[in-house]
């Protein structure tokens, strides 16, 4: 077949011309060609908050539980795999903020997940616990530089974000602490479980109310707080 079949097939066929044409460009950015994606927000915030919500009640040691390996299957599928699927969806729908949040998120649980399974390794490197948990102190403080930066985007959105992230940037910084602290380690990481607790149920409510402000399809909204946009002159 000679490098120009395909255009010789054409002129001979004019129709072939017209099969497919171009998508008419529509007021707003709107196509007939293309349906509107939902809000992927809800799915990528329950799966953040419940993960978040167990492994923060292991920390506080609820009902004596100290390990907190039963946290991996929801790390690596919940609070992982939902929420990475999720940022991808908030690219689609032009959100950078929330694209960046759930993508880093989703992949946080996912690494974290990694470190509690046998098979990777990562703990097995390591024969001194000191070193261990000094390591696990870098990895903390790292994602509480993320959560603040994170923050910061939020200060023109909603006060539901802002608090969620406030509250995620001092859970990360005493969950890190209690990793670097000898004398203060379980209190530390206590009181970075219970700020976790809140930050799971401030998540669980941005979720909810994201998912109700559909007044068409439901029957109360929740509020958010939403800040208002910047004027640019």
């Amino acid at each position: 077949m000679s490098a120009h079949s395909h255009i010789e097939k054409i002129d001979k066929e004019p129709e072939l011309v017209n099969a497919n044409p171009p998508p008419v460009v529509y007021p707003f950015g709107q196509s007939p060609y293309y349906r509107k994606l939902g809000d992927p927000g809800p799915l990528g915030l329950y799966g953040f908050a419940s993960t978040t919500f167990i492994l923060s009640m292991y920390n506080v040691q609820a009902r004596g539980v100290i390990t907190p390996n039963v946290v991996v299957g929801m790390a690596l599928f919940v609070g992982g795999l939902a929420q990475f699927v999720a940022g991808m969806w908030e690219f689609a729908t032009s959100n950078t903020f929330g694209a960046t949040a759930f993508t880093m998120y989703g992949g946080f649980w996912m690494s974290f997940a990694t470190i509690f399974i046998p098979g990777s390794g990562v703990t097995a490197a390591y024969t001194s616990e000191s070193e261990l948990n000094s390591a696990l102190g870098i990895y903390l403080f790292t994602w509480m530089i993320v959560t603040f930066l994170l923050f910061v985007a939020t200060l023109r959105r909603n006060m539901g974000l802002v608090v969620l992230f406030f509250f995620l940037t001092i859970t990360f910084a005493l969950l890190g602490s209690g990793k670097f602290s000898v004398a203060h380690a379980e209190s530390l990481t206590k009181a970075g479980g219970a700020f976790g607790i809140i930050t799971a149920m401030v998540a669980f409510y941005v979720g909810t109310a994201e998912m109700l402000n559909d007044r068409r399809n439901s029957w109360f909204v929740l509020p958010l707080g939403q800040i208002p946009p910047r004027q640019m002159v």
